[in-house]
């Protein structure tokens, strides 16, 4: 696996993007835990054409965040770490891993419950925490184990994309669901006519949301709708994609996911806490982020190399790999992003943001420290 400019401006862009997200979230506990405490909070439910802040942050600036997603995945499919499909099993197989454990062991704790929808929430990786921690680590880190993380958050997220598209669609309106399917077909006649230029498919794009905010299917599907409908070309800086995703970086990792983070981690410490950590879905949550993701993603990947599917780069080892696995289980956006569809009582949704911020942090300390020692091993071992 080789490093190319766009993969080390990514890198860079979400590893700065992690560190302002942990401002933001300690910022938000903050603010949610003092004496305007309850200002704060009703801020973000104050009412804007129908909707309150939070819905409007949730469903419509996070569309633009799954844009740029959608933008990402594109070009990793087409010239990126996907584009070779020898390159691409070991993180397609990691990430499998690293998705189905983690459901196995929430519904373990909560099949058959109320709580069972949640089995969505501990297969999520945040890309940005993730790489963000990694970074801390610096130049010992090797390129394909940057790539490996990047790839397998990727594919990741396109996994919690599906998850929300089929599972969390809780009933459907055929018509404004065919009316946005239909400007999604209309979109990709533009891009086969080669229409390049940007505003019909963001005039198009917004439409499309609308529909499909009434349809039933959560609206942030669009933003990855959208970014494939819109050109791609031989992917150079002249190409409709590049510019759109290359505008987007910065908007997305230093204003939408920020403000996300603070409306949506404003969790208010009381009550018993060892009470609410022994909950079942608590316990699904934090053992599915913690044992199920570092389990599976080390575990498909080690056996897809073992039956000869694929290959370890060959500046990587197992303990390097379970590291990375280790980062894997930080959760975060897209792990409380899915809650509030899994979940309707204020207190679960509350209390899983909480064990989601705490196993998250964990999950961080563990694969930083388990990825220094095992880096700084092999530094030596190269002296």
């Amino acid at each position: 696996m080789k490093g190319t400019k766009l993969f080390k401006d990514f890198f860079e862009s979400e590893k700065t993007g992690g560190l302002t997200l942990i401002s933001c979230t300690i910022l938000s506990l903050v603010f949610a835990n003092s004496t305007f405490g309850a200002d704060y909070h009703n801020f973000f439910l104050t009412q804007f054409a129908g909707h309150s802040l939070e819905h409007w942050i949730n469903d419509g600036l996070m569309t633009v965040f799954f844009l740029l997603i959608g933008l990402e995945l594109e070009r990793e499919i087409y010239q990126g770490e996907l584009s070779n499909i020898k390159d691409a099993l070991l993180p397609i197989f990691g990430a499998l891993g690293g998705m189905l454990l983690p459901a196995g062991v929430f519904l373990i704790f909560n099949f058959g419950t109320t709580t069972q929808s949640g089995a969505g929430i501990p297969m999520a990786t945040d890309i940005a925490f993730a790489l963000g921690i990694l970074s801390l680590l610096g130049n010992r880190v090797p390129t394909s184990l940057k790539i490996f993380l990047t790839a397998l958050a990727v594919i990741d997220d396109l996994g919690a994309i599906l998850i929300i598209a089929i599972f969390y669609t809780k009933s459907l309106l055929w018509t404004n669901l065919f009316i946005a399917l239909g400007i999604f077909a209309l979109l990709l006649a533009f891009n086969r006519l080669k229409i390049r230029n940007l505003i019909p498919y963001l005039i198009g794009g917004i439409a499309m949301w609308y529909f499909m905010l009434h349809s039933g299917v959560h609206a942030t599907i669009t933003g990855v709708l959208l970014a494939f409908a819109i050109p791609f070309g031989n992917g150079d800086e002249k190409s409709t994609s590049y510019i759109l995703q290359h505008f987007l970086h910065k908007p997305v990792a230093f204003i939408i996911i920020p403000i996300f983070t603070l409306a949506n981690t404003a969790i208010v410490f009381s009550g018993n806490m060892g009470e609410t950590l022994t909950k079942n879905y608590s316990l699904g949550i934090a053992l599915g982020l913690l044992v199920g993701k570092p389990l599976g993603i080390f575990l498909f990947s080690f056996l897809a190399v073992k039956f000869g599917v694929c290959k370890l780069p060959n500046d990587l080892n197992w303990k390097s790999v379970f590291g990375v696995g280790l980062l894997g289980g930080i959760g975060f956006t897209m792990s409380i992003f899915i809650t509030l569809l899994a979940f309707e009582e204020e207190i679960t949704i509350n209390n899983s943001k909480l064990v989601i911020l705490l196993s998250s942090f964990i999950a961080g300390l563990l694969g930083f420290f388990a990825l220094k020692m095992v880096l700084k091993k092999e530094e030596v071992n190269e002296n």
